[in-house]
């Protein structure tokens, strides 16, 4: 055990129990673990020189008592309690070492949460106490005797028991997931048809009305913007803001209480959403944040791991450990390559997947955790833990692949069993649309699952996550809608977000009335959001980009707790209704062509068995691609047709998808496409069209005839089988199934409307 050059507490001292009142125990598993008779506790600290084990009155605000953890094993301090219950209100105080040169920040002044609590009460009040250094002075290598008791949040000890009668986990393949990002509370917090006591809370998330709507919508999975609890900025709450999306983790077990209509329910309550949502058929994802903590840099609060053991938790600068790398550009980084802390994360998500029955997880600045002391390493620890993984392999693990250390962008550098965020399909879609030339080559990687990206080690188009917006950044409506970030709410004179948002207000900067610019910024969020769900890939949208959801130009919208964020469900028109009937047609039209969701990339290559080319790129005058149309910098309009009679797989290989045609045109004016001949059919049905949005029929168009594409429209057809086979004979039964079934999907998207059910008539 480790000398005590610790510093001694000067808080206030309750009385001691006996040695004997508290047994060995055992130093798993780590955290506070209720067994029917009494309560184990074990916490882990390589360097620390003593532990005590700190209890509070039911109210969880005065300190009755202090037990010494009697037992270190394995680095691991661990004792049991008979006597302890669920409801046990609790906390750490940890001696150690006070060398901040050398990594060392033990202060037992500090009461410090259990980095494995499953439960916490109280909150965080911002006060010179919390912090391990005299706070005032500035200096971190002076010692503060202040206790922090009065001022930071205590663990508890919860009963872990639900009922959770005939759930059962939806298990959509990756091949038709629809991912839909929202927050707990900005969902519902002005949802008319939500109890105003639910709104904003995992029950509210919950309730039919919300549920219907998600459903009516097509989507399949709900990723969740961070429900760990975490803390509130004082920076922040000085300019009366709050940290609203939530990344400033301080517990990974823990639900945050403030989305809970019953605070100290918080755990149940988020168990019963999610068995809502399974019951709906809806999988859960949750945004986790594991690269760092709330606590900061070495002028940050000492609230739990840097107390309990600074040098094993964090990286800190080899030789400088006095100071932290920041890989994450929030102060510190958690140490992954630590057995112990790779074990906290894991432990984490498989409490999460086994206890809670969440479906996966989109990791932050994911790159961090794949980093090893050498740099990003596809082979680090904690990505080869979730591939071996009995549990974590089985769930949906999605990576926002970058961070802001040295080699922090890694798109496509996951390993096999991983999705990634793609901002390259957003930014080369978003550019493409807005006008910029020489986009084509890249915009043909992108709607078709970006192999240049992802064709590699086995993995498959759904690998590739892509996204036109999410929570950070501008909402397709603002997209389309403002030039320039206006970010001066945040408090930050505009300096914060980013500025390169390849968006284009289309005249007037911000909301009109003039009908001309709706029309067109309407038609181009159709477009995107048809590029999005005609494309190869995992497609997620962003909540409220159906109804074109508006932030008012705010591209950073991280601390606007209030109408900046939450969806207006009583500002919704009828263009904005249309708009969520478009999408929900294209996410029909979606699943009913598998053509679409293949677990193979397309690229060109020729098929001799059915002679043809499993996708082939045109120009509107029907002749194929070449590279000096490529490389034309000018050229803003493309045609792709895929061929359902090569996307035919297995040992027999007959049969085939449906022929799809899309018609893509980013120039202002009107483009003259040759519809193409092609074997098995002579006809093309129009299905979509953006500059026709409320069309209810389906049309059909000769091969080799032309269509008058309007200008910054995208259309698709698909290819109409012929009754007698086709001119050569290649047209089979499996074809003119799959034909038939994309019209039955088509007459059911004219027939089905989005659930709003928003209005006073429609509650009433």
């Amino acid at each position: 055990m480790p000398a005590d050059k610790s510093r001694s507490s000067k808080s206030a001292q309750p009385a001691r129990a006996a040695r004997s009142r508290i047994r060995e125990g055992r130093p798993y598993p780590c955290g506070a673990t209720w067994d029917g008779l009494g309560v184990n506790f074990a916490l882990f600290s390589a360097h620390a020189t003593k532990v005590e084990l700190c209890l509070f009155d039911d109210a969880g605000e005065r300190e009755i008592e202090r037990i010494e953890l009697p037992e270190y094993t394995d680095e691991v301090w661990h004792g049991y309690l008979p006597d302890a219950r669920p409801g046990t209100i609790y906390g750490y105080r940890v001696h150690g070492p006070y060398e901040p040169k050398a990594g060392h920040r033990f202060n037992p002044n500090k009461l410090l949460i259990d980095p494995y609590a499953k439960g916490l009460v109280g909150s965080i009040t911002w006060n010179p106490a919390l912090f391990g250094y005299q706070m005032e002075s500035g200096d971190d290598l002076t010692f503060d005797e202040r206790d922090s008791a009065p001022y930071t949040r205590r663990s508890r000890v919860i009963d872990p028991a639900f009922t959770w009668g005939r759930d059962r986990k939806p298990n959509i393949p990756w091949e038709k997931t629809v991912v839909y990002e929202t927050h707990v509370k900005g969902f519902t917090k002005l949802h008319p048809q939500v109890p105003e006591k639910l709104r904003g809370t995992y029950a509210g998330l919950g309730t039919p009305a919300v549920l219907d709507y998600i459903r009516s919508l097509g989507v399949t999975a709900v990723e969740l913007l961070p429900v760990h609890a975490f803390v509130q900025d004082d920076y922040l709450q000085q300019k009366d803001l709050v940290n609203y999306w939530g990344y400033n983790t301080i517990s990974f077990f823990t639900p945050a209480r403030r989305y809970a209509a019953v605070p100290d329910f918080a755990f149940s309550e988020f168990k019963e959403m999610v068995a809502r949502m399974h019951g709906a058929g809806l999988e859960v994802i949750l945004d986790v944040v594991y690269n760092h903590t709330a606590e900061g840099n070495e002028k940050g609060p000492t609230l739990s791991y840097k107390g309990v053991d600074n040098a094993s938790y964090y990286r800190l600068l080899p030789g400088q450990e006095r100071y932290y790398i920041n890989d994450t550009g929030t102060g510190n980084t958690f140490n992954l390559s630590h057995p112990r802390v790779l074990q906290l994360v894991t432990d984490s998500l498989r409490y999460w997947v086994q206890e809670m029955h969440v479906d996966g997880f989109r990791f932050d600045l994911a790159t961090i955790l794949g980093r090893e002391p050498h740099g990003f390493d596809e082979g680090g620890g904690f990505l080869d833990t979730c591939r071996q993984d009995p549990i974590l392999n089985s769930v949906k693990l999605i990576a926002e692949p970058w961070d802001c250390g040295p080699g922090g962008y890694q798109v496509g550098g996951f390993p096999p069993g991983w999705a990634e965020w793609n901002d390259r399909f957003r930014d080369d879609v978003r550019g493409y649309w807005k006008g910029d030339g020489g986009l084509l080559p890249s915009l043909a990687s992108r709607i078709t699952g970006s192999a240049d990206k992802f064709d590699k080690r086995g993995r498959k188009p759904w690998a590739s996550v892509n996204f036109l917006t999410a929570h950070d950044g501008f909402t397709l409506n603002d997209t389309v809608s403002y030039n320039d970030k206006h970010n001066e709410a945040n408090g930050e004179g505009n300096r914060d977000g980013h500025s390169h948002n390849l968006s284009f207000n289309y005249g007037v900067e911000g909301p009109s009335d003039d009908a001309e610019i709706r029309a067109v910024r309407f038609r181009q969020m159709r477009n995107m959001l048809a590029t999005l769900f005609l494309s190869r890939g995992t497609p997620m949208l962003l909540a409220g980009d159906e109804f074109a959801r508006t932030q008012q130009g705010n591209n950073n919208a991280y601390c606007q707790d209030n109408e900046v964020s939450w969806i207006d469900w009583e500002g919704i028109g009828d263009e904005e209704r249309d708009l969520a009937e478009f999408t929900q047609r294209l996410i029909l039209l979606r699943s009913a062509l598998p053509i679409l969701t293949r677990g193979r990339f397309l690229t060109g290559a020729y098929d001799e068995e059915f002679g043809v080319r499993d996708v082939t790129w045109l120009r509107p005058d029907g002749g194929e691609m070449t590279p000096e149309n490529w490389s034309d910098g000018r050229a803003l309009s493309l045609a792709v047709l895929v061929d359902g009679r090569a996307q035919a797989t297995g040992i027999h290989r007959r049969g085939g998808d449906a022929t799809v045609l899309v018609l893509y045109n980013a120039y202002h004016d009107l483009v003259s496409f040759t519809l193409p001949e092609t074997v098995g059919g002579s006809e093309w049905t129009r299905l979509l069209d953006t500059n026709l949005p409320d069309s209810q029929e389906a049309e059909s168009f000769a091969a080799g005839g032309q269509y008058d594409v309007t200008g910054r429209s995208m259309l698709m057809f698909v290819l109409k089988p012929d009754a007698d086979g086709g001119r050569n004979g290649e047209g089979t039964q499996e074809m003119v199934r799959s034909y038939r079934h994309v019209m039955q999907a088509f007459e059911r998207a004219n027939i089905e409307r989005v659930r709003f059910a928003t209005s006073q008539e429609e509650r009433d």
